[in-house]
């Protein structure tokens, strides 16, 4: 019951009252199918034997009664267990939403994304599916097979017994496939996360995938994850496709045995002849109210699975999360880090960052340098509190970033990354993102000064383009100047620029770094670059080393006192009229 109240936790009144208006209509169309094979044996064994046809008449007309009022409660609660369905996977997706937008990334690193996706859809319309047949069914198949039961031994007695012979059976069966089911359909759902990781990737890569020719290897591969799913689904439902023949087969048994014994009774006059009709229909009810019930039960075991899976990301607890008296205001944007150890797995023998100590002032031009896996991104993550330190300590504006407001502290901090997202909307609500009130001419300004304007302008729709899904109606260059104005527009403490303008040209990169000097003096802008002409004339420039702070000064410093950085800035130099001109031509500008 803990899990069922964790799943239906926060549903909204409406959808409530009508999880419980459905199993109640539905007992008003048990009754009536239940009272219509009584009135029905009537009919055949006092008017038609009676030749009496003003009593068939009238008890015809109630029986055309009884059937309106059972189709009426039957639409009502297919109506209601639909409508709270429906809102029940409403609530859950909103909740699972939320609770994932809470997560650090380490949390979402544990699940994975394409984990989650599924659990976001699979899981929970299993879930709903099963919540309907629930309602649906959890009063009407039992209060059936009571009243049924009752009308039959009524009836006759001794013949009832023949059909009790079969509950038994039936209720061994759906308890042995239910235990064997569980584990291959919780098999099944990881496959299915497997599926969806490798759709994932193929979509997001997609350009790539076509560069390199790829296309068939990933259809192969596709190919391999979707086989994965379909034996895994076809080993878990042919336990449950067993099951229906099984309960089949004893059904009819029971109704063979009961046409024998009742047809002897008949016969040898001890039951007339509307009664036996009436048992059989009694038989059909309660044998196929327990198939219905079996049916039911397998399937609540086989949506253990998903409302497992869903429950683990109710269950997850945030690693990052706010202080109960958070500090609502970041002062300024000096940071600094002491003794900073970090590791992705929080062990200490895997550390991706050790005992960086540096500061930095409030409105300082910082450049970071380092070969690729030195752990330059991770650093500036730690700001925001996108991850948590191992060891040390982090602060900004003066303060540990753990005694921030998660939002205050975010909303003070801005991050431009290499790999840039935009999202479905015009050019306008994708910076609004950095700015939900910022007017036309704020926009305008960051633009300039992220030297996106220009391009922008030359759009038939300028600020009003549509890009598409993932800015795909623009190219990269393109795509980090507007992420750079949507940074801008934030008007952050901290501006982090992660190399975010690898794919401009060497004169648009050193236009940004102009602009950016005017429009906001006072914001620290830390630079990762590759590039040496990119940080060279930052106030400070730290040089990391395999996670490692391996020096720190400016240009001139580095160069007479950091081996690292020298050899970096010799072979650039060697190489700086082609390099120059890779980055005018790769811009996609």
């Amino acid at each position: 019951m803990s899990t069922v109240r964790k799943l239906v936790k926060g549903m909204e009144k409406k959808y409530i009252v009508n999880s419980f208006l459905s199993p109640l209509v539905m007992i008003g169309e048990v009754l009536m199918e239940v009272i219509i094979p009584f009135v029905m044996a009537k009919i055949i064994d006092e008017g038609i034997s009676n030749s009496d046809l003003p009593y068939v008449i009238k008890t015809g007309l109630l029986m055309v009664g009884l059937a309106c009022i059972s189709l009426t409660c039957g639409v009502l609660g297919t109506r209601f267990s639909t409508f709270a369905a429906q809102g029940y996977a409403y609530n859950l997706r909103k909740r699972l939403y939320d609770k994932i937008q809470s997560f650090s990334f380490a949390n979402i690193d544990k699940f994975s994304t394409a984990s989650l996706v599924t659990r976001l859809t699979t899981d929970v319309n299993m879930s709903q599916n099963v919540f309907r047949m629930a309602i649906h069914m959890c009063f009407r198949s039992p209060i059936m097979l009571i009243a049924g039961t009752i009308m039959a031994f009524k009836i006759n007695a001794s013949l009832a017994l023949v059909f009790l012979i079969a509950i038994p059976v039936i209720a061994a069966g759906i308890i042995l496939i239910s235990i064997l089911a569980y584990p291959r359909f919780e098999k099944m759902m990881r496959r299915f996360d497997d599926m969806n990781g490798a759709i994932q990737e193929n979509l997001i890569g997609i350009r790539v995938v076509k560069a390199y020719v790829r296309g068939d290897f990933e259809e192969s591969k596709f190919k391999k994850a979707a086989a994965a799913v379909k034996d895994a689904q076809t080993r878990a439902e042919k336990l449950v496709i067993f099951l229906m023949p099984l309960l089949q087969l004893v059904m009819y048994l029971t109704m063979l045995a009961v046409m024998w014994f009742g047809g002897r009774q008949v016969v040898g006059g001890n039951m007339l002849s509307g009664e036996l009709i009436s048992f059989f229909t009694y038989v059909t009810q309660v044998l196929s109210s327990l198939m219905m019930l079996g049916m039911l039960f397998i399937s609540i075991v086989m949506v253990q699975a998903s409302n497992h899976r869903i429950c683990e990301v109710l269950d997850e607890v945030p690693d990052i999360t706010a202080p109960e008296n958070p500090i609502m205001e970041v002062k300024d944007g000096s940071v600094e880090f002491e003794s900073v150890d970090f590791s992705y797995n929080k062990k200490a023998d895997n550390c991706v960052l050790s005992g960086i100590n540096l500061k930095i002032e409030s409105g300082q031009v910082v450049g970071i340098i380092g070969g690729t896996g030195s752990s330059k991104t991770t650093l500036v993550s730690l700001l925001p509190r996108l991850y948590d330190v191992f060891r040390g300590c982090v602060k900004v504006g003066g303060q540990d970033v753990r005694k921030y407001d998660l939002a205050v502290l975010r909303d003070s901090v801005a991050m431009v990354l290499q790999k840039n997202v935009l999202f479905s909307g015009s050019i306008k609500e994708n910076l609004r993102w950095g700015n939900p009130d910022a007017s036309d001419e704020e926009i305008i300004q960051a633009c300039k000064a992220a030297d996106a304007d220009s391009f922008v302008q030359s759009f038939p729709d300028k600020y009003e383009t549509d890009l598409g899904q993932g800015g795909v109606n623009v190219s990269g260059g393109q795509k980090q100047r507007l992420c750079i104005a949507r940074a801008l527009l934030k008007k952050p403490k901290i501006l982090i620029l992660d190399d975010s303008t690898s794919a401009v040209d060497t004169a648009t990169e050193g236009r940004i770094r102009s602009a950016l000097k005017d429009i906001a003096p006072e914001t620290t802008k830390i630079i990762i670059a590759q590039r040496i002409s990119s940080v060279k004339d930052a106030d400070v420039i730290f040089v990391l080393d395999e996670g490692k702070l391996s020096g720190a000064g400016t240009h001139e410093e580095l160069l007479a006192n950091n081996k690292i950085y020298r050899e970096v800035y010799d072979s650039q130099q060697q190489g700086s009229g082609d390099a120059d001109l890779a980055g005018e031509e790769g811009g996609n500008d």
